[in-house]
């Protein structure tokens, strides 16, 4: 019998590798400002352009104010990250939810709250709290190398 997450796995399998990874289709990447600089700049420096980027959504959370967010952030490598991702996601064609978009939140708890992650998906995050996106969600933590492949 298979499991809810074998049925999701099987569902999302791209390409499958003799004695090697499993290629799955990601529904969903979320990319904040501290893990994605790397991950943007691999793809800049490879010529790569993201394959479906209406499926990309940025969001500052970590380097940011949980309150008054209209005001300047004052750490110049926090206010750098949170710029840089702003520009990246406006190079690349991706949806950005700012600082003062009312959007905006903690990055793993943004896609369940405003119905972007839903039942089925695989989501992607470069944030170790990527696994609570919810139950019939196939949600992982990766690292800069493998999301700019993606």
């Amino acid at each position: 019998m298979n499991t809810l997450f074998d049925k999701i796995w099987d569902s999302h399998v791209v390409t499958m590798i003799e004695e090697g990874p499993t290629q799955l289709y990601i529904d969903r990447l979320y990319c904040h400002e501290v893990t994605s600089p790397q991950a943007f700049a691999g793809m800049r420096a490879r010529g790569l352009k993201p394959l479906r980027p209406e499926r990309i959504y940025c969001m500052p959370d970590h380097n940011t104010p949980t309150h008054d967010q209209d005001k300047p952030i004052e750490d110049p490598v926090s206010k750098n990250q949170v710029d840089t991702l702003a520009k990246n996601a406006a190079e690349f064609g991706l949806t950005h939810y700012g600082m003062m978009d009312e959007r905006n939140g903690i990055i793993h708890v943004v896609g369940p709250e405003r119905g972007l992650t839903l039942p089925g998906m695989t989501i992607v995050c470069g944030d170790s709290h990527t696994s609570t996106h919810g139950q019939s969600v196939l949600s992982l933590s990766v690292s800069e190398p493998v999301k700019w492949k993606w």
